[in-house]
């Protein structure tokens, strides 16, 4: 992903300086991020952001083919414990 940010910041024609105050990052942030050396979600959405590409946060989550409200409505009731029986003073 660093990679692919580097390669999007080059043909904008973008230096890391400029890139990394337009999205309110260091520089070394940038950096750590463009070479794959680790980084916050907050420096990724912030750069990613700053390059005008938010459409790529919706290809990451994986879509949903489960509805969890169908499940419950489709799923057998709960069996229950019989209830205790009072016992009988003798």
């Amino acid at each position: 992903m660093g990679e692919k940010l580097k390669t999007l910041r080059l043909s904008k024609n973008l230096g890391q300086k400029t890139l990394a105050e337009r999205a309110g990052v260091s520089v070394r942030a940038l950096r750590s991020l463009e070479n794959g050396e680790g980084s916050t979600v907050r420096t990724l959405a912030c750069v990613v952001r700053a390059l005008g590409r938010e459409a790529w946060f919706e290809t990451v989550a994986p879509v949903a083919t489960i509805d969890p409200l169908a499940l419950t409505r489709e799923a057998a009731p709960r069996q229950r414990a019989s209830p205790r029986t009072a016992r009988k003073k003798t």
